[in-house]
């Protein structure tokens, strides 16, 4: 076997098999070899490229794949072939991007600003990007860019907010490339209306418009629809991972918490050593305060690997629900080392903060969380309640505003702007709002006890009675609480007025056997409606002859 062939064919051997050194090592001695020959500028196709490009762009790719990006564009200098192109262009968008977050961070480090608050100073970008669409634009116009080509161009004009032309570019790098899902992704999150976007710009009709369809429905937090998108495509691909973390994740944003439980607990099962969305899991457990399942699922999160941002947000998730805020703080910021960029951990600890009462920080880690995602209601609603708590209702309205132009149908984003209008002394707004948080499945009866004392406040007495009957028959089987003594009593009171007299003695029984302060003005309660009771029975006999 020639040199050259051998040293290609172990290039691609050790890539194969992960040893991205040894690939690199043995590419730099096969491109090193004497050539002749000249090409011309033409762009190649990726069956057109002879040997001598196939062997620039292995050792390329062996640059790329140990982070040395520069030296991957540079071993890429004029090359004509479609694969050496975008592997070039690739590598100097991600030289770019590397720049602009070590940029970013020594702003930090030099006590700037962060990038979450506002400031006359411009943003960091990247500074590839000019030279880049210098070389796209002419391509691209000319209709001679590839697929890739076309999503490498995409991300240039997205980084240069440019949406419109960014989601053409998608639009036309999908027809080239269906299974291209970077690609799709990227279409999802410019455009939060894929109906509006099916028409106005032409989609390959292909079976990745299924997911595609799926991931748009959960980025817009239409999840009763994903949970239906993403259980059909459960049926066409049984073992997905991927398919079925988006179901549980879904079904987790609708607060059905036990099936996203199973749902995780299955994908676990079929893929131990998954660590993607394990965080959410940990949310899960969280919030069902399952403490030992939370406890195990950090253990065998470690044992995967305790460098990675989930491990460290289940971690933190364990701490706090042990009330160990303190601890957690340091697991989420650990997390965030290991990914700056990493949602759930800035949220997180901005809910630490506001448990350990440092609202500033809380509202900084939010706000860090909304410069990542702006998508992302719980980070909108976590800066509403801290302002909530530095009583700034203004202030606290206008994130839950945010909050709520995401979830409208999330009765506690309405539940939390009703409660602001009250306390701004705007009590026709909040019984919108706290009718919108009824109208959508307002599980804890907040918004019916709400509605019912803004309604008594009013003098609107039947309404009130309404409203806490209804909060009765929701409350039926939990344990008796002061609200519930204060609808008894209210209706009580309400039935006494209105001449229903038994059922205003069945709520003063209910109060009897609850006890409390209430039981005794029950008592003398009762004994009025029994006095009037036996007058309206007298006064209803017929008089003898």
């Amino acid at each position: 076997m020639a040199t050259r062939d051998e040293l290609r064919l172990a290039a691609r051997q050790h890539a194969e098999r992960g040893l991205r050194c040894s690939a690199k090592w043995v590419a730099e001695l096969l491109v090193s070899i004497a050539r002749d020959g000249q090409a011309d500028a033409e762009m190649l196709t990726e069956e057109e490229e002879d040997e001598d490009e196939q062997d620039r762009v292995l050792l390329a790719k062996a640059y790329f794949d140990t982070n040395e990006f520069q030296r991957a564009a540079h071993a890429l200098e004029g090359v004509r072939g479609a694969r050496g192109r975008f592997l070039r262009w690739y590598s100097l968008f991600l030289v770019g991007e590397k720049r602009k977050e070590e940029e970013t961070l020594e702003e930090v480090n030099a006590g700037a600003a962060p990038a979450s608050v506002p400031s006359a100073k411009p943003r960091v970008v990247n500074q590839q990007l000019p030279q880049l669409e210098a070389e796209l634009k002419p391509l691209a116009e000319a209709g001679k860019l590839d697929g890739y080509g076309c999503y490498a161009y995409a991300m240039v004009l997205r980084e240069l907010q440019r949406p419109t032309e960014a989601t053409a570019a998608l639009a036309q790098a999908l027809r080239s490339v269906p299974c291209l899902w970077a690609a799709w992704t990227e279409l999802a999150s410019l455009n939060a209306d894929y109906e509006g976007l099916a028409a106005a710009v032409p989609l390959p009709q292909h079976w990745m418009q299924a997911f595609f369809r799926a991931h748009a429905a959960l980025e817009a937090q239409k999840n009763t629809e994903a949970v239906e998108a993403y259980g059909e495509l459960l049926r066409l691909f049984p073992r997905s991972g991927y398919v079925k973390s988006q179901l549980a994740l879904a079904q987790y944003n609708l607060r059905e918490f036990d099936a996203a439980q199973q749902g995780f607990e299955e994908l676990r099962v079929l893929e131990p050593y998954r660590l993607e969305y394990v965080d959410t899991f940990s949310n899960i457990l969280y919030v069902k305060e399952s403490k030992r399942e939370l406890s195990s699922l950090a253990h065998a999160c470690v044992q995967v690997d305790k460098y990675r941002p989930e491990t460290c947000c289940v971690i933190g998730n364990y701490y706090s629900l042990k009330g160990e805020h303190e601890k957690a703080v340091t697991y989420f910021r650990r997390a965030l080392k290991l990914n700056q960029h990493f949602l759930s951990a800035w949220t997180l600890m901005g809910h630490e903060y506001v448990e350990l009462k440092n609202t500033a920080a809380a509202v900084d880690a939010y706000r860090h969380a909304v410069d990542i995602n702006a998508k992302d209601y719980r980070a909108w609603y976590g800066l509403g309640q801290t302002y909530e708590i530095l009583a700034m209702p203004y202030y606290a309205l206008f994130y839950y505003r945010k909050a709520t132009a995401l979830r409208p149908y999330d009765s506690r984003m309405w539940c939390a702007m009703a409660g602001c209008y009250k306390q701004l002394g705007k009590k026709p707004e909040a019984i919108k709002c706290y009718q919108r948080a009824e109208s959508n499945n307002d599980r804890e009866g907040i918004a019916l006890t709400e509605l019912a004392r803004l309604f008594r406040e009013e003098n609107d007495k039947h309404q009130a009675a309404r409203y806490f009957r209804e909060m009765l028959k929701l409350r039926e089987l939990q344990e008796v609480s002061g609200e519930t003594q204060e609808a008894l009593l209210f209706l009580a009171y309400y039935c006494k007025d209105t001449g229903e007299l038994q059922e205003a003695q069945q709520y003063c029984s209910r109060l009897l056997d609850i006890g409390g302060q209430e039981r005794d003005e029950a008592k003398a309660l009762l004994r009025d409606i029994r006095s009037q009771s036996t007058a309206q029975g007298y006064g209803q006999q017929t008089p003898s002859k």
